[in-house]
């Protein structure tokens, strides 16, 4: 099996059904919050979020808490006969090995491997507890106190989102343009996806890799960076506006290059960790099964 390819097709097959629909691609991101492993606790990361999303939504599930088939046998519980395992995938370092010769020669490669989980609700014997739902305004102070805490200089005021890198400032619309409330704080979190990449922090520039498809590309690392933010923040119901236009461009990377949207979510992800970083909420437990 190719992983790299299997995973693409995924992700294409994801953008495509958000072409005709309406809001964003990563719509139910606050509701069903970030992909966790139930027996550690810890989040899923990079391109495993939006693999466990789309099986979440396909499938119509309540809960995003998964395990593997050993984990839920080690916990006492067992997989239900016919549940469907959704793939995951992960990078592991492989000694290289000179031609001809039986040693390693010290040097590595990554190998993408993958694994495959099951959602809780597919897995008899857990005790599951119930879901703690926070009140709108709790999930609205929480993105107001992480765009502040951020330090990033954000105007809200005129009429148009964007982060402007010479200025290395996010101008923002005022809030009541917005269909939503909600919605405007996922779009500022949008804006401060692309922040990240200014020089003085992660120094994102595709414009080697990508070329004329480089906005394209940083739009979709910012998309998918502000989609793992409102999912930490519980943000329910929000939706990015206007982020139809990108969808073909983003279909035409990602269909000329199966490696594509692995460099994509590593970055986005990224762009979370630096926001959690500067605003004080820095998670360091990942869970790769």
């Amino acid at each position: 099996m190719d992983v790299r390819a299997t995973v693409t097709d995924t992700i294409i097959r994801m953008l495509e059904q958000g072409v005709t629909g309406e809001g964003s691609l990563w719509d139910g991101a606050g509701s069903g919050g970030l992909p966790t492993n139930f027996k550690t606790g810890a989040t899923y990361s990079g391109i495993n979020i939006p693999l466990l999303w789309m099986a979440a939504r396909e499938r119509n599930l309540s809960r995003n808490e998964w395990l593997t088939f050993n984990q839920a046998k080690a916990l006492g519980a067992s997989v239900r006969k016919g549940a469907k395992g959704v793939m995951g995938v992960f990078f592991s370092r492989v000694p290289k090995k000179d031609e001809g010769e039986d040693g390693e020669n010290g040097s590595t490669f990554s190998m993408l491997k993958a694994f495959w989980l099951f959602n809780v609700l597919d897995i008899d014997g857990l005790a599951l507890p119930t879901a703690v739902e926070r009140s709108a305004f709790e999930r609205m102070e929480d993105a107001e106190n992480l765009l502040t805490a951020s330090g990033a200089s954000i105007q809200w005021g005129g009429t148009q989102a964007c982060y402007i890198p010479s200025l290395d400032e996010i101008r923002m619309p005022e809030r009541e343009r917005f269909g939503r409330p909600v919605n405007a704080y996922a779009v500022a979190l949008h804006e401060l996806s692309h922040w990240t990449g200014h020089p003085s922090r992660l120094n994102r520039d595709f414009s080697g890799r990508f070329g004329s498809e480089a906005y394209a590309f940083e739009e979709l690392v910012a998309e998918l960076g502000s989609a793992f933010l409102v999912a930490r923040l519980g943000l329910t119901g929000a939706r990015m506006e206007n982020h139809a236009s990108y969808v073909q461009s983003w279909l035409k990377i990602l269909k000329n290059d199966k490696t594509a949207i692995f460099t994509a979510s590593k970055h986005a992800h990224a762009a979370y960790q630096h926001i959690l970083q500067v605003s004080g909420l820095d998670e360091n437990k990942q869970s790769e099964e």
